[in-house]
């Protein structure tokens, strides 16, 4: 009786840590900006075979890119503070249980996007996966500090996937949207690199603060925000948005602006982890007001 409650409870253990091999607040966000694509695509109903299935096809990459960042980082992880205590370096699970689950969630994705989304969405989410598991993650970021600005883009497709899904095609609306992630990948991540700066240093990884500095990393967010804040302009400039995202893109941008340029009056990494925080909010509520604006333009041409 002991060894079957001690068996279920290892197993409920290694559960966890499966689930933590997919990061699954990362993907959470990830795949919100896919259906966010997804609803955006079309001014009608969605089909709802390409929204399940793309939904599941496109957070199930997500993952597996995940668990072959956490495969491919291990021994640098082990190194770092903030992921030392992850199932690969901890020993809770073997790195042959790891890329063997890895490559099972991208099998199952490709299968799922190609049997029932499309193909040009099953290309697309696999060169996102490719583009953060391996050209990312296994070059870009240990060889250069502009890692997070080139591998940037992987991160940002998710709304292009799921806007391919629905409409099987990529239009200038949905690059739009890949460029406002575009330009807020670096604000987002140099926050926390600083924070982790001797983390990145003890680890031996070109993180921008690491080879230039807190001061340099911290103009840098600076700049990189204002440019945000002037992109996510351009829906409402072109008409593919109306005043309701407007307000709130000014809103959020206002709010971002404030704790940039606080974090870069300030000293050291004081202010940083605000900054990454609010640039997590910034995010979700920015397409939160996406989706808002576009129902409530319909509503009101149904109404007119």
């Amino acid at each position: 009786m002991a060894e079957s409650v001690l068996s279920v409870n290892v197993e409920k253990i290694r559960w966890r840590q499966y689930l933590e091999l997919c990061k699954p607040k990362v993907v959470l966000l990830i795949v919100f900006t896919a259906v966010v694509g997804m609803l955006l695509s079309t001014p009608g109903a969605i089909p709802l075979q390409e929204f399940v299935f793309g939904t599941l096809g496109i957070g199930l990459a997500a993952a597996s890119g995940a668990a072959v960042n956490h495969w491919v980082d291990q021994r640098i992880d082990l190194l770092m503070e903030r992921t030392q205590n992850r199932p690969l370096p901890t020993g809770g699970l073997s790195s042959r249980a790891a890329i063997t689950f890895a490559l099972g969630l991208c099998a199952l994705s490709m299968v799922l996007l190609v049997a029932f989304v499309n193909n040009l969405t099953a290309l697309l989410t696999l060169i996102s996966m490719i583009g953060y598991a391996v050209v990312y993650t296994m070059f870009l970021k240990r060889n250069t500090p502009h890692n997070i600005v080139l591998g940037g883009a992987a991160g940002a497709a998710p709304p292009v996937l799921g806007w391919a899904a629905i409409t099987g095609t990529v239009n200038t609306e949905a690059l739009l949207l890949f460029l406002i992630i575009f330009i807020w990948t670096p604000p987002h991540f140099w926050a926390l690199a600083i924070r982790r700066k001797d983390d990145y240093a003890k680890a031996n990884l070109p993180m921008l603060p690491v080879t230039h500095g807190i001061d340099f990393t911290k103009l840098q967010i600076l700049l990189y925000t204002l440019m945000l804040v002037a992109v996510t302009l351009i829906p409402f400039v072109i008409k593919m948005t109306g005043l309701v995202y407007l307000a709130g893109a000014l809103a959020l941008g206002v709010g971002f602006v404030y704790h940039a340029a606080k974090l870069y009056s300030t000293e050291s990494d004081q202010h940083a982890m605000k900054t990454f925080g609010y640039s997590i909010f910034y995010l979700s509520a920015l397409f939160a007001f996406l989706l808002v604006d576009h129902y409530a333009r319909i509503a009101v041409r149904a109404f007119m």
